[in-house]
């Protein structure tokens, strides 16, 4: 059924692209990437301004005579690139274009967890067993008096070499000694870990819990943000759990708070 649906999506562009006025962009352009150009160079011209409502997905239709799916895969792209902001019964609003430094993180599924960690590059400061003390069972959410392995270091943009640009965050990684195996292959591992526990001990992370609270940035990291000390950040804390319930990994990220966002997408579950 998926595979008719997509393939009839694309006959429907087709057909756009041989009868419709094709949008402003580049020729050999998809349709809802010209389209997607078009609207972008209408709000960056202040004809959408900050705050209004695009027009609705079918007046789009009418207006530059594409289908509904090609309006939507402009919108998407609008979104990706936070121009526009969609809500359950509140439109399609344009909203203040992010900073060139500031970090999004769309966070949907246990999925878009792989997308942050592949888009971005980790590199190792610290790496060594520790047993967890009261302060830090408190921080990471697990029981005090055990060894876990902790693999700390700055994590950075990808394709910006270390020293010209701050780093996306400070990330600690906290990995339960059952696992700790895994720590040997991590100083050639470019991904994320926790899909490589998966396969190297036949689990499946079933769950992610995620916490996010403001603490402030320590006189280290103001150092490598290029932030005043005491500078206000966001804390984000997972804690990754097998389908028995077992904590596998604990995962804590420090940002600027100036720099990043977290959106999150929910969707009523019907039962």
């Amino acid at each position: 059924m998926d595979h008719k649906i997509d393939t009839n999506a694309r006959r429907t562009v087709a057909k756009e692209q041989r009868n419709a006025a094709p949008a402003a962009g580049k020729a050999g352009q998809p349709l809802y990437q010209q389209l997607a150009a078009a609207l972008k160079e209408e709000i960056l011209n202040g004809i959408h301004p900050v705050g209004a409502q695009l027009p609705t997905e079918y007046d789009l239709c009418a207006r530059f005579a594409v289908s509904r799916f090609t309006v939507r895969e402009a919108l998407r792209h609008l979104r990706d690139d936070g121009l526009i902001m969609s809500r359950q019964g509140a439109g399609t609003v344009v909203v203040p274009a992010s900073a060139p430094d500031l970090y999004v993180l769309h966070a949907m599924s246990i999925n878009d967890l792989l997308d942050f960690t592949t888009s971005t590059r980790f590199e190792i400061e610290l790496m060594k067993m520790v047993t967890v003390d009261d302060a830090l069972a408190g921080r990471i959410g697990v029981p005090s008096g055990v060894e876990w392995l902790t693999i700390c270091g700055f994590r950075h943009a990808e394709g910006h070499a270390e020293g010209n640009q701050a780093p996306v965050c400070w990330t600690e990684y906290y990995i339960n000694r059952e696992f700790a195996a895994v720590g040997r292959l991590l100083p050639r591992h470019t991904g994320p870990i926790f899909p490589l526990i998966e396969d190297l001990f036949a689990l499946s992370i079933a769950e992610v819990q995620q916490e996010v609270t403001s603490v402030l940035i320590t006189r280290e990291q103001a150092l490598r943000y290029h932030v005043g000390e005491g500078t206000a950040a966001l804390e984000v804390r997972r804690i990754y759990k097998a389908a028995d319930g077992k904590i596998v990994q604990v995962t804590i990220n420090v940002h600027p708070a100036s720099r990043f966002r977290l959106s999150m997408t929910m969707r009523r579950v019907k039962g």
